[in-house]
């Protein structure tokens, strides 16, 4: 095993004294947040993605929801207050968040930006997270989670039917 590394959100929940466990493995290329959850046999529900959105006031948004699911753009929009929201394009991942993809994580962006946690996070004693970067991660207890990004809890994702 490698020597551990500290990413940026670790050194952040160290300084808040926030309790999180991380977790390495290796990462040649990122695929998605499924692909990793089956390579470590994690279930889907416990594992959360980190998605970054531009709103038509041109203000950032960061979304955190199961790997699985998709966000449900009507339903974010209204929690946070838009009248639409576009997914951040890939090449600009790096200059919004200081993260590449597969790397990104609602701790320690650039800039604090409103962080919505889809509620199923509550579910769950401790929920994953990207630790900052590839091949790392972050087990923390939601409600840590979202003292530490400032968030707030709400539906998000796309029901079937809806």
């Amino acid at each position: 095993m490698k020597k551990e590394n500290k990413t940026n959100a670790m050194r952040i929940l160290d300084k808040e004294k926030v309790p999180y466990t991380p977790h390495y493995y290796e990462c040649d290329e990122f695929i998605d947040g499924v692909h990793i959850a089956d390579m470590l046999g994690q279930p889907y529900e416990q594992s959360f993605k980190t998605l970054v959105m531009q709103g038509k006031s041109k203000n950032y948004f960061v979304f955190v929801l199961p790997i699985a699911e998709e966000v449900d753009m009507k339903k974010a929009s209204r929690v946070v207050g838009e009248k639409s929201l576009e997914m951040l394009h890939v090449k600009d991942i790096m200059a919004v968040t200081g993260y590449i993809r597969g790397g990104v994580t609602s701790i320690g962006m650039k800039k604090r930006y409103p962080t919505v946690i889809h509620e199923s996070a509550l579910d769950f004693d401790t929920i994953i997270v990207s630790g900052g970067m590839l091949g790392t991660q972050i087990h923390l207890a939601p409600k840590d989670l979202q003292k530490v990004v400032n968030g707030q809890f709400a539906d998000i994702i796309q029901k079937p039917g809806e």
